[in-house]
């Protein structure tokens, strides 16, 4: 008996037993489908992340304060800024900004907000592309300069203060005392450069001098952090090492001692991010694919019954000359058709389910071909290793009583 009659002879069989054979794929359509959809939603949510991290640029480079190191106090002031931004001591910088945070109560006519209000420099606005307005406009240098009572929103507190109102040129109110709003910001969510929606900006020198006052150790007035661009993604590490060495300097941070500061890069923070959504794709893929085993047990089940309900057949065929290998083809074929119909149908229904998840998450799922492959290859491998014991046994039967069975 040839293969591909053997073939043939494993769909008949299927197909006069439907309702068992799909029951019977069904382990296997789900755990492919699972497989490919979780995969996807991974991937997805890892494209996200990574686009976002790439939308602010990989040569932003960030320094807090480290309180382990610096007793308790803010490290970083505005003196630390200008150290910086002096191209003498940063010449592989291009741009540093600096904000400072915390939470206020907003109020506008009878509407009041509890929100982040962020004192902001112009270049910081910049540098985490917090520069684009749907009404108004930004923060100057003029602003600065003037310590101005002028305030940038965030598209979700514009909307919870003011409603249908037009914003721009109203009259808020920060710790009792008015500020003019001069622009609202795009809608944006949470972002690496804050949750813009539910912030609100101010200069920095107006913050400084009207609400923060916190100090460093020296007396200094202190911000929360600052924020450096490398002229390009490959002077990174020369930001890098020029800002440790003005800021140790600048600290009085002898050689041996720890930093009193942390600094932290979007690459390095995109290399953390690839390797954790990474290994949570493949732990979610890990995690699908035990209902492909699940399947590959209910394959075997079933294999093991169509032996049994099929031994009369057997004999007949072995008393007619078929070879111990042709009773294991044929049983082996029906157990992979079985798993590889399940598998095609699983492809299917998680491109399905991917789709639905689209929807429902607003983003863009990624159905990487490799995860299709790999489900596929499962597949089969599912059904030639559970099928295997079935038809070996199968093969052993022997004729005579085989043709005796009842």
């Amino acid at each position: 008996m040839n293969l591909a009659e053997s073939f043939f002879t494993a769909l008949d069989s299927i197909a006069a037993n439907k309702m068992r054979a799909i029951l019977t794929m069904l382990g296997v359509i789900i755990g492919v489908a699972s497989v490919i959809a979780l995969m996807a939603i991974g991937n997805g949510f890892s494209e996200n992340i990574t686009s976002e991290i790439n939308s602010i640029g990989t040569n932003l480079v960030s320094i807090s304060t480290d309180y382990d190191n610096s007793d308790g106090y803010p490290s970083l002031s505005m003196e630390d800024v200008a150290a910086l931004s002096d191209s003498g001591n940063v010449p592989s910088a291009s741009r540093v900004g600096a904000v400072i945070q915390g939470q206020q109560t907003v109020t506008y006519g009878g509407e009041s907000v509890n929100t982040a209000v962020s004192g902001a420099s112009p270049d910081y606005m910049a540098i985490n592309n917090l520069n684009e307005y749907q009404l108004g406009d930004g923060l100057t240098e003029g602003d600065l300069a003037t310590s101005a009572r002028v305030a940038v929103l965030g598209a979700g507190v514009a909307s919870d203060l003011f409603g249908m109102e037009y914003p721009v040129g109203g009259q808020i109110k920060i710790n009792g005392v008015s500020y003019e709003v001069i622009g609202v910001l795009e809608e944006g969510g949470g972002g690496i450069g804050g949750f813009t929606d539910d912030n609100v900006y101010i200069p920095i020198s107006t913050a400084l001098s009207r609400l923060y006052s916190d100090r460093t150790r020296h007396g200094q007035k202190a911000v929360s952090t600052i924020a450096v661009e490398a002229a390009g993604s490959e002077q990174v590490d020369d930001v890098i090492a020029e800002v440790t060495e003005t800021l140790r300097e600048r600290h009085d941070i002898i050689y041996g001692e720890d930093d009193d500061f942390s600094i932290f890069d979007q690459s390095s923070l995109l290399d953390t991010v690839n390797t954790v959504t990474a290994s949570l794709t493949a732990f979610l893929g890990a995690i699908a694919a035990i209902s492909l085993l699940v399947g590959g047990i209910g394959i075997m089940n079933i294999m093991l019954v169509s032996v049994t309900e099929r031994t009369r057949e057997i004999g007949i065929r072995k008393a007619i000359g078929a070879f111990r290998r042709d009773i294991l083809v044929q049983f082996l074929l029906e157990s992979m058709v079985l798993s590889l119909l399940g598998g095609a149908l699983g492809i299917m229904l998680g491109w399905l389910m991917t789709r639905a998840a689209s929807t429902v998450f607003d983003l863009t799922m990624v159905i990487d071909a490799r995860t299709v492959m790999l489900s596929a290859s499962f597949a089969a491998a599912v059904g030639l290793i559970f099928g295997i014991y079935p038809a070996w046994r199968a093969s052993k039967l022997q004729p005579i009583e085989a043709l005796r069975y009842e």
